[in-house]
């Protein structure tokens, strides 16, 4: 007997955990049904309506017991949807059914949902349609697995893989549900949007149908034909082609790059727009342009930089450094072989290279044939020699200077080993050469005037200073000694360096500007003009004098005035 009570007491306990198993799953089960976003959800005492089958019959006992089964044609109404079946089980105690065979839902004349299987409540307004899921409303699809409808918030959602098609794009997704109602989608896990014209990947993306409009909210790649863009915020407009991308973006085409804390596209147009700690690429030509405001045509190659731009040459070791208030290039003969680029900066220029630096107001880069003109009280520095003039012409060579041309008021002048006296040529024009940075020979032509100090080769000791005048010079050096000297005619003084009339140790408009010369990469960015009463004077420059014919006669017009611009 106390063996039958043992059994008795252990089938009984197995029961009652039995029965909690039980109550739990069920639990669970209720709670898969409800909608993800926890929203409250007022139940509805509206009945779903039986509106025609072929066959009912009534199942009392059995694995569907209390359920109406019925057959062929079914057809269901609640709350203005019809639903339609080949045969389902009708729970009219829970107000719900479950539906097998060419399963259609329709609601309205924008909205249709079609499945091999579904389950409906009637009182949560829940639809959970399973294998071959299309959702049709308007001009998009949704295509699925398993998708779960909610009637009561007009939304539908997905959690197995699915596709959406509309009018523009193909949207695929591990996750992602679609409001009916504002025609916007959420894509999760995994997200692709082809386009014919681009591909998206992305693994969390918010889109409107009605606007094509694509709301990126993470890691984020565009590819197109011929531009990749890389971001994590923002818009793509991807029935206009246009973008605005936060956070960081960046766009590649063709070997250039634009990065910015703001960006805006138009494909299209070919446009686009950055805003703040903007870097602009060039990765085949190798150079860069930094600047706050950017805006770049990549269908003819012009680009615009403002808000403290920085203008970066290093296709070779060294780099060269440009600063201004305005950069502009302008590139011709686009996807030509002939194609090149001219730069130009403009107001407050400043430049610096290891071997090169440059001050002025408007320099002039052209890749042409590597020139860089500089206009508006200009100086340029290489090593210890300082060169002005009105205008000066650098050129390059492997990136490195290979001549200058010094135009009107040229003066070059050099800082002796010993930190106190300056070799100094001034002329009209004047032609400067290095090899390997270092200037070998220069050329002066016009109202030349020297002033150089000859070195005993022994000591080092200066021996004295020269002044000529003349209208031709030409002066050779190697590794920065005057070698040789050429002239036409000479006109010049030997004074011993005791001797040395105090005028004499300069030329005149003869000023070392070492307290504006950049020092470093990081010096561009400080603007240093000249002190007062250093600048280049107006030269009054007379055109030759103009004649007509009056009264039957040549006439001659007075001459006007050409005045260099300040």
């Amino acid at each position: 007997m106390n063996t039958i009570n043992k059994i008795s007491r252990y089938l009984s306990g197995h029961r009652i955990q039995l029965a909690v198993v039980l109550c739990l799953f069920g639990l669970c089960v209720a709670q898969s049904r409800k909608v993800v976003k926890g929203r409250h959800r007022p139940k509805t005492d509206e009945r779903v309506y039986l509106k025609h089958a072929d066959m009912l019959r009534f199942n009392q006992y059995g694995e569907h017991a209390g359920a109406q089964i019925l057959n062929g044609n079914v057809a269901f109404l609640h709350k203005g949807a019809l639903l339609t079946c080949d045969s389902a089980y009708f729970y009219q105690e829970s107000n719900s059914f479950k539906a097998f065979g060419h399963v259609k839902m329709r609601q309205g004349d924008t909205l249709s949902l079609t499945s091999d299987y579904a389950f409906y409540d009637g009182d949560n307004q829940m639809a959970e349609a399973r294998h071959n899921v299309l959702l049709r409303h308007r001009g998009t699809k949704l295509y699925t697995d398993s998708l779960n409808y909610d009637r009561l918030y007009n939304i539908g959602y997905f959690f197995e893989g699915g596709k959406m098609v509309d009018r523009n794009n193909v949207l695929v997704s591990d996750w992602g549900e679609y409001d009916t109602e504002t025609r916007k989608a959420v894509f999760n896990y995994n997200v692709n949007l082809r386009n014919p014209k681009f591909t998206l990947t992305t693994d969390t993306l918010h889109y409107d149908t009605r606007t094509s409009l694509a709301n990126i909210v993470g890691p984020s790649v565009i590819r197109s034909k011929e531009s990749v863009i890389h971001t994590s915020d923002g818009y793509y407009n991807t029935y206009t082609g246009r973008a605005r991308l936060y956070g960081r973006s960046t766009m590649s085409n063709k070997g250039k790059e634009i990065t910015g804390d703001s960006l805006f596209y138009d494909e299209k147009r070919g446009i686009s727009q950055g805003y703040r700690n903007v870097i602009y690429k060039d990765t085949q030509k190798k150079n860069e342009l930094h600047c706050n405001y950017l805006w770049y045509n990549e269908k003819n190659g012009f680009a615009f930089a403002t808000e403290n731009p920085v203008m970066m040459e290093y296709s070779q070791k060294d780099t060269l450094f440009v600063h201004s208030d305005t950069i502009k290039v302008i590139t011709y003969h686009l996807n030509t072989d002939s194609v090149y680029r001219t730069a130009h900066c403009y107001n407050k220029v400043r430049a610096f290279r290891n071997d090169v630096q440059a001050v002025c107001d408007s320099l002039v880069y052209n890749t042409k044939d590597s020139c860089m003109t500089m206009y508006r009280d200009p100086i340029a520095w290489s090593g210890d020699r300082q060169l002005l003039g009105e205008e000066i012409q650098v050129f390059m060579k492997d990136s490195t200077i290979d001549r200058a041309h010094i135009i009107n008021q040229a003066l070059t002048a050099e800082l002796m080993p010993d930190k106190e006296h300056y070799q100094q040529l001034s002329s009209k024009e004047m032609f400067a050469y290095f090899t390997k940075g270092q200037i070998t020979q220069t050329e002066a032509i016009g109202n030349v005037r020297s002033i150089y100090y000859p070195v005993d080769d022994k000591d080092s000791t200066l021996m004295g200073l020269v002044y000529i005048e003349t209208d031709t010079m030409k002066m050779f050096m190697r590794d920065r000694q005057l070698q040789k000297i050429w002239t036409s005619k000479t006109d010049g003084t030997w004074y011993p360096m005791t001797q040395i009339p105090p005028e004499r140790y300069k030329l005149d408009g003869f000023t070392w500007f070492d307290y504006i010369r950049p020092i470093n990469k990081d010096d561009i960015y400080e603007w240093r003009g000249k002190k007062d009463g250093t600048q280049l004077k107006n030269i009054t420059r007379h055109a030759a004098p103009l004649q007509h014919i009056e009264g039957g006669e040549l006439k001659s017009v007075a001459a006007t005035e050409n005045k260099p611009e300040n």
